[in-house]
């Protein structure tokens, strides 16, 4: 049975201390049933992070890319698993065989999402590293890989989100660099607005400098919630397809 995420907002715990990220969760949790644990907070303090997230009675998208040989990416994906973690990122570039690897490693429980093309890429920056392929053609080809191995999802830029929904109606789609308008763009190249990703078909959004680094974050996130239910009036939102 699949379980809808409402709002569809996850907040971006993009901080290196533990405190800080609990005042974050404290203030937010009530908002938004999702927080992301990313490279630089579980570097700084590990599992504890994943913890304080879990002690809000809120769920948790480790954010950690895992890109490495096949039995390693088991491994991490085994460790996220134990951590009782909701989804867990993998990086597309370590191949077919280790994308393989993960999802049967996952076994029903931690969802892998498939990280398609990072948002602060562009096809200059694709070309920089030696793939040929424009990022339109890098994140569908890499949607359909994630699709053939049976990955539950995968994360691309706003701009992808409703070409790849119609490709692929079944996958679950997260979508980083959200930025609401006015907001700076940051090191992002290929970002999105919260209502324009929802109508497009997105399932998840992260959000974070621009409501964690808000004077007010609480009021940043209500913001964003009143732009985003606008489509939900219209009956146009969209359900997860994620298995709880």
């Amino acid at each position: 049975m699949t379980k809808t995420i409402d709002p569809p907002v996850c907040i971006a715990l993009d901080v290196s201390g533990l405190d800080e990220a609990k005042r974050l969760v404290d203030e937010l949790a009530e908002l938004v049933p999702v927080f992301k644990v990313g490279l630089q907070l579980f570097t700084a303090v590990g599992p504890a992070a994943v913890e304080a997230v879990h002690a809000a009675d809120r769920e948790v998208f480790l954010d950690l890319k895992v890109g490495d040989i096949p039995q390693t990416a088991i491994g991490a994906v085994r460790s996220a698993s134990g951590l009782g973690v909701r989804f867990l990122t993998i990086n597309s570039s370590g191949g077919r065989e280790m994308v393989k690897a993960a999802v049967e490693a996952a076994e029903g429980g931690t969802n892998i999402l498939v990280v398609t093309a990072l948002t602060s890429l562009n096809d200059d920056s694709l070309a920089e590293i030696g793939i040929g392929r424009s990022i339109s053609e890098q994140v569908d080809a890499m949607a359909a890989l994630a699709a053939e191995e049976g990955a539950p999802g995968i994360t691309l830029g706003a701009g992808e989100v409703a070409r790849v929904r119609s490709a692929h109606p079944g996958l679950f789609l997260l979508v980083p660099g959200i930025r609401p308008a006015g907001a700076e763009l940051g090191d992002q190249k290929r970002v999105g607005t919260p209502a324009a990703v929802v109508a497009d078909g997105a399932d998840l959004m992260v959000l974070g400098r621009a409501v964690t680094q808000a004077p007010e974050p609480a009021r940043a996130l209500e913001a964003v919630l009143a732009e985003i239910a606008a489509p939900e009036r219209s009956g146009s939102k969209k359900g997860v397809r994620v298995e709880p």
